[in-house]
């Protein structure tokens, strides 16, 4: 299908089109990567970046693709957006306003997505703050200050050109999805995720050159990390399907139901959110850490490494907490129980109410279990590769999840296009036939 697909693409301007405009704006988001904020000093910036890598600075920079590194206009990258979102999916749990607007359809998500807008800003104006702040009283090892000259004006200047690069990027995201394929904001945080790819490929032939790798551990790797990519295409496509009955009925003079379909429950509900989660809290003692000279707090930091059993078995412990607490949040077992009973639904063998309700949630909790596992396993394989077999880059994890993941989507939705498409054409050749 995929052949076909790249052979149509010729014969399918619209959907050249649309790969052209996401390709482009992808390549105005990684310009303005190079952009930097005024007031800056850039090489005492990557200094200090050396040395908190393993911080929660290091998280987000890989999120932002870099930008936080280079402290640009973009170094905030989408993940206010990302929180600000999570937080209103939270506030639909507590709030009976945000859950009704939910259930409006259309205008209601409309007003949503315009909460989650001035949410991403607040954030956005709190970070930045903190980010200048922060900047301030920042140093590269060999003493440099970070900041040229602090005060108030490079504090408004950095919390204007933050807030203004993240508004820009979720306009851009947002532009992505109109006109281009897949999701805009999943897109960009592909693209920055990607964008270290070249970076580690250098850095991994240079050492080979070095004699620091040998050709069979480079084999090895590369046979591993294919393996690692088909399972974890293999996982995020894996679903139970628990099977509905309808039973027929008459409605006004015609007989309706007497079908059979499907409930798919995926593997990963959560997707990539409970790692997410995970590593900030683990990674926060060390980022406080590496700010002040206390004792304690220093020793706290030295126990929680990554390379550590301590830190591994703590971050699958809340990956799997994490996954089975989002989970909750994001599917209702018992809205779907009572839509499947209005509409004259039932699972062969259980009682419509409050027992589907009970037997959907026991099957999500079982395959959310495997799906916490399968999700620990990726994220604790990057540490096991660097600290076993000396892997030069950061292979797996949330990062690994969230390319695999936004790269299916990609090739489904065009797939998904050329099938249209395809059937769009069948339905003019009927049609014509049928005039004729």
């Amino acid at each position: 299908m995929a052949t076909a697909g790249v052979d149509n693409l010729s014969r399918l301007p619209e959907l050249k089109k649309k790969i052209l405009w996401t390709f482009f704006l992808l390549a105005v988001y990684r310009a303005g990567i190079h952009i930097p904020v005024p007031g800056v000093d850039s090489a005492a910036l990557a200094d200090f970046f050396e040395s908190v890598s393993n911080t929660l600075f290091g998280l987000f920079d890989m999120f932002s693709g870099g930008g936080l590194r280079n402290l640009s206009i973009f170094a905030l990258g989408i993940m206010p957006y990302i929180s600000a979102s999570i937080i209103i999916q939270l506030l639909n749990v507590v709030s009976p306003d945000l859950k009704r607007l939910s259930q409006e359809g259309a205008q209601g998500r409309k007003k949503i997505t315009q909460y989650t807008r001035y949410a991403t800003v607040l954030i956005t104006v709190v970070q930045g703050f903190g980010i200048a702040m922060g900047l301030e009283s920042m140093v590269s090892p060999t003493g440099a200050p970070v900041v040229l000259y602090a005060g108030w004006s490079f504090r408004l200047i950095t919390i204007l050109t933050l807030t203004a690069g993240t508004v820009f990027l979720m306009w851009l995201g947002e532009q992505m999805t109109d006109r281009g394929i897949g999701n805009g904001i999943s897109m960009i945080i592909f693209a920055g995720i990607v964008a270290g790819l070249p970076a580690a490929i250098f850095n991994t032939v240079r050492l080979m050159k070095a004699g620091e790798i040998t050709l069979f551990l480079l084999i090895f790797i590369l046979a591993f990390m294919i393996a690692i990519l088909a399972f974890i295409v293999f996982m995020e496509r894996g679903q139970r399907r628990i099977p509905i009955h309808y039973a027929k009925r008459m409605m006004g003079r015609k007989m309706m139901g007497g079908q059979t379909t499907h409930l798919p429950l995926r593997i990963n509900t959560a997707g990539v959110i409970p790692p997410i989660f995970a590593s900030s809290i683990l990674l926060f003692p060390t980022t406080l850490a590496s700010f002040s000279n206390i004792e304690w707090l220093s020793e706290m930091s030295a126990h929680f490494r990554s390379d550590s059993i301590l830190y591994n078995v703590v971050f699958v412990a809340l990956i799997i907490f994490f996954c089975y607490f989002y989970t909750a949040i994001i599917f209702d077992p018992k809205g779907i129980a009572e839509n499947i009973q209005k509409q004259g639904g039932f699972i062969p063998g259980i009682r419509p109410g409050t027992k589907t309700r009970e037997y959907i949630d026991r099957v999500l909790a079982r395959i959310t279990l495997w799906g916490s596992l399968y999700v620990a396993a990726i994220c604790v394989i990057p540490m096991l590769l660097i600290a076993q077999f000396n892997v030069p880059f950061y292979f797996g994890g949330t990062a690994l999840l969230i390319v695999v993941g936004v790269a299916m989507d990609f090739m489904g939705k065009i797939e998904s296009y050329l099938i249209s498409r395809q059937y769009d054409g069948l339905m003019g050749k009927g049609s014509k036939i049928k005039g004729r």
